[in-house]
């Protein structure tokens, strides 16, 4: 088992409405074009998120959904068993922070090969969700 984190992003929007945008994946699809350059076939509805990068396909399913806090998922199509969630939480008002982190199933020679691009991958994504509009 391997664990990646990502650092804390800080967004200009209060807690529930970042909740609200990220637990239903539907609303990302406001930012389909801004990420055309870095994903490929993006596909999502309410619970569920598939995509291409470098040439790996996934298909992450949200889990389970705490109000307000943390959105969690789970990966369904991806080369390595996964869990990711999205911890939310408030700074001020109208202001939050998250924090992206995966679990990821590996043995230990897996691990080497894969912490590297996972850990690329939390970062990029916490950044990519810094950004969006909420």
């Amino acid at each position: 088992m391997a664990q990646f984190e990502s650092g804390v992003k800080y967004v200009p929007y209060s807690q529930e409405q970042v909740f609200n945008k990220l637990s239903d994946l539907s609303n990302l699809e406001s930012v389909r074009d801004k990420l055309a350059d870095k994903v490929q076939g993006m596909e999502f509805d309410n619970d569920s998120l598939s995509f291409t990068v470098q040439g790996i396909s996934i298909t992450l399913r949200i889990i389970e959904r705490e109000p307000y806090k943390c959105v969690k998922f789970e990966s369904e199509k991806s080369p390595v068993p996964m869990n990711l969630w999205i911890q939310i939480l408030p700074v001020e008002a109208g202001q939050a922070k998250l924090k992206v982190t995966i679990r990821a199933e590996v043995n230990m020679f897996m691990k080497a090969m894969v912490a590297k691009p996972l850990q690329d991958g939390v970062d990029k994504l916490a950044e990519m969700l810094s950004m969006i509009p909420y």
